[in-house]
């Protein structure tokens, strides 16, 4: 599960074996939303309260290339890995 960030304790993260389109999990205190990066989508909110979305869908667009670009790297490398298998 590589984690890309965690602010005020929310953890971003996506899991080793995601798939297109690029998305985010955000996990904090047994609660898990997931969200389409670009454009930005709620794809599910599991606990968290609206003042919560508020700051994670913030936080998403103000990082949107660190989390495309931790993808890309990611994937790409995994990739590469698995045609050396």
């Amino acid at each position: 599960m590589p984690t890309i960030f965690i602010f005020f304790g929310f953890r971003f993260m996506f899991y080793a074996n995601d798939h297109e389109p690029v998305h985010v999990h955000i996990i904090k205190d047994g609660c898990e939303a997931k969200y389409h990066v670009s454009p930005l989508m709620q794809i599910y909110n599991r606990g968290f309260k609206k003042h919560d979305i508020v700051l994670i869908e913030s936080i998403i667009e103000e990082n949107t290339d660190v989390i495309l670009d931790n993808w890309h790297l990611f994937f790409n490398n995994k990739a590469k890995g698995d045609s050396n298998d």
